[in-house]
């Protein structure tokens, strides 16, 4: 999450990324997840939808923000059966939508499903998002970035 503005760049593949923005104060925050939920509470961490998405919202309202002022938008969720026959992404979309419809939070954009994995790149003060799909992920994708992108 940042109070202060920044721009937040994450790669996804099945893995999904919430963006959460209070359109009354200019902030936000993005979480990152790359299965839907645990299936016991001591399991559940950042690497789950359930508890990844629940933790953001939980900070942005630490934070003063009101439920009534977020929005949130939602990338990734691809499927690639050549990796994995079982559709994770579709699950982990599931997850998001719920509990973001759970919490009255209006889901303004997605970008999600299909095939290719997506780079996204979260402009925090802005709520701009720009998402490049590819077929393949390059090393240089990734933080640290260690090679010319």
């Amino acid at each position: 999450m940042a109070r202060e503005p920044a721009v937040i760049s994450t790669v996804l593949g099945s893995s999904v990324a919430v963006c959460i923005f209070d359109r009354k104060r200019y902030f936000a925050g993005m979480n990152h997840f790359l299965y839907p939920a645990a299936k016991r509470r001591s399991e559940a961490t950042a690497l789950y939808g359930n508890a990844a998405t629940l933790t953001l919202i939980r900070m942005m309202l630490n934070e003063g923000a009101k439920t009534a002022h977020l929005e949130a938008q939602i990338m990734g969720g691809a499927h690639n059966p050549e990796v994995s026959p079982k559709d994770i992404g579709r699950e982990n979309l599931l997850v998001a939508r719920r509990i973001l419809r759970r919490e009255r939070i209006a889901i303004v954009s997605e970008d999600c499903g299909g095939s290719k994995g997506r780079k996204v790149v979260f402009t925090t003060h802005s709520n701009e998002i720009a998402v490049l799909k590819v077929d393949r992920l390059r090393g240089c994708d990734w933080y640290p970035y260690d090679r010319v992108r």
